[in-house]
């Protein structure tokens, strides 16, 4: 089993739709990526309403840089992170542009709602605007 994470903590997952590997047809709504994917590959049609990217270690960032290409070749739609994603990289998780957050049952009970919570506030825990003096970015 697994957990949903956002801003407002442990949530229902509401996708319903299942998700296709990558090199799918361009009819998937939902696309499943490895940490190995390449961002420019990835076909970006009107359809597609949500990206999942996976996480296969708590060390490996490759899918924060996935997240961000994807934003700036101007996906809008849903993007989760999926796999080994720590409490302490919920925020890096948003910046880089997800919305949410899957984590299987284990990490979820080593890392409660309120450790989530506690950086749910993303924005005004980037050093960047407090270094420009911004309170919440």
């Amino acid at each position: 089993m697994t957990q949903l994470i956002n801003d407002t903590g442990f949530v229902a997952d509401d996708w319903t739709h299942g998700f296709c590997d990558a090199g799918a047809a361009n009819d998937c709504r939902a696309l499943d990526l490895p940490s190995d994917a390449k961002p420019e590959d990835i076909a970006l049609n009107d359809g597609l309403e949500m990206i999942r990217i996976d996480f296969p270690s708590a060390a490996d960032g490759r899918g924060f840089t996935i997240a961000r290409a994807l934003r700036l070749r101007g996906y809008a739609g849903r993007l989760r992170a999926k796999g080994h994603v720590l409490a302490d990289q919920y925020a890096m998780a948003r910046r880089a542009g997800f919305d949410e957050v899957e984590v299987n049952d284990e990490i979820a009970a080593r890392q409660p709602a309120a450790q989530w919570l506690f950086r749910a506030d993303w924005r005004a825990h980037d050093y960047q605007n407090r270094l420009r003096g911004n309170a919440a970015g």
